[in-house]
């Protein structure tokens, strides 16, 4: 099981850019770490998920004032 934002998750073995894709992830709005390394874009294609991985996947949000 993989650990994603704090949920058990069977996706060990997917890459990364697979797991995105199936949760409707936009890759331009997101930054994602993996055992407290930042993951860069150009490697979520090469990124394998493995059992006990901590993912954290964290959305660009605009505003304020």
């Amino acid at each position: 099981m993989v650990q994603i934002n704090g949920e058990s998750i069977d996706a060990a073995g997917k890459t990364l850019a697979a797991y995105l894709a199936e949760n409707n992830y936009i890759i331009e709005g997101i930054a994602v770490e993996c055992n407290e390394k930042i993951i860069p874009r150009q490697k979520y294609n090469e990124y394998i998920l493995s059992d006990g991985d901590v993912v954290e996947i964290v959305s660009f949000v605009g505003g304020g004032q």
